[in-house]
């Protein structure tokens, strides 16, 4: 008579961590070590073909304008009586020189520079303060959302150009890339503002929110250590594409003459402005800064749409 053997049970395998897999990793049963979600966005944003170029062409134009004067060695403070507008590819001037014989190459590095300046400090200055009245009218609500909003709504009536105008032309002391940035910085966290409240009422009514307030924690670590962090995804967003209308703004007040306006101040908008008027007889003026200016503002907003992407797992254009 044939003896069967009882079944044996085994235990779920323990299966053993990938060779390089930190100590202390989750590996689940195929031997895959779980990511993150801070690694899963940044996976996805490393396979974002588009992201990734923005982020590689803006860091060759950070390249150009910050370490390229130390390479090239020629200042757009200098000028040259005997090297007047000449064009480009003459000797000691690759992309030519303007009406009165500065460099045109250096001038344009400089004004990547001054650009991305007063980009940054825009960004410094609005995000602050978007994410300050955002936060407070979306979590708090009632009569302080109210009143936030209603302030927000009356300035947002008025055009952001012309409030920019108005400002820039009664404090005129003001037109250097410091006096630019902290203006455009100042009235620049309006749309941020409302966009960090829309997130807010809708994420304080989850449930781990909910289960914060019943342990006992406080209002700023509920907003610092829950609500920002899961708002972060629009934040950034907002502040890449923020970012390249903050450049647009910048060229347009200096080309209608109220931006950057010094001695030795310039930018890329004021290059452009100043090659306006010099485009069909020296067309170098304008379409090389033209073309800078494009291809900084084209990058970032590559970057945002990357980054958008990333942190949107349900886009089926990337693949993780």
């Amino acid at each position: 008579m044939a003896t069967t053997n009882p079944q044996r049970t085994d235990p779920t395998p323990v299966v053993p961590a990938t060779p390089g897999t930190p100590a202390g990793a989750e590996v689940d049963e195929f031997g895959v070590q779980a990511r993150s979600q801070r690694q899963q966005i940044a996976r996805r944003f490393v396979r974002h073909k588009l992201g990734m170029t923005g982020l590689v062409i803006l860091l060759a134009m950070l390249a150009f304008g910050f370490l390229g004067p130390l390479v090239y060695g020629t200042g757009y403070d200098e000028l040259n009586a005997a090297a007047q507008s000449v064009p480009p590819g003459t000797a000691g001037y690759p992309l030519g020189s303007d009406a009165i014989g500065r460099d045109l190459l250096a001038g344009i590095m400089q004004g990547v520079q001054r650009s991305l300046f007063i980009v940054l400090l825009f960004v410094v200055i609005a995000l602050p303060l978007g994410l300050l009245v955002g936060s407070l009218a979306g979590y708090f609500g009632r009569w302080i959302d109210s009143t936030l909003m209603r302030v927000v709504d009356l300035i947002l009536t008025v055009p952001l150009l012309v409030v920019l105008i108005v400002v820039a032309s009664n404090f005129p002391e003001a037109r250097t890339p410091l006096g630019v940035g902290i203006i455009l910085g100042l009235f620049g966290w309006l749309d941020l503002s409302r966009i960090v409240r829309g997130q807010f009422l809708s994420l304080r009514e989850k449930e781990y929110v909910e289960a914060a307030h019943a342990l006992g924690a406080s209002n700023q670590r509920i907003i610092f250590k829950h609500l920002i962090p899961n708002a972060l995804g629009s934040i950034i967003v907002w502040t890449t594409l923020a970012a390249a209308v903050a450049i647009i703004l910048e060229a347009s007040l200096t080309y209608l003459g109220f931006g950057v306006n010094g001695a030795n101040q310039t930018s890329l908008g004021r290059l452009v402005s100043d090659g306006v008027q010099a485009a069909v007889t020296r067309p170098w003026l304008f379409y090389f800064p033209g073309i800078t200016l494009l291809v900084i503002v084209l990058s970032i907003n590559l970057i945002g749409d990357g980054i958008r992407d990333a942190f949107d797992p349900s886009n089926r254009r990337v693949r993780s």
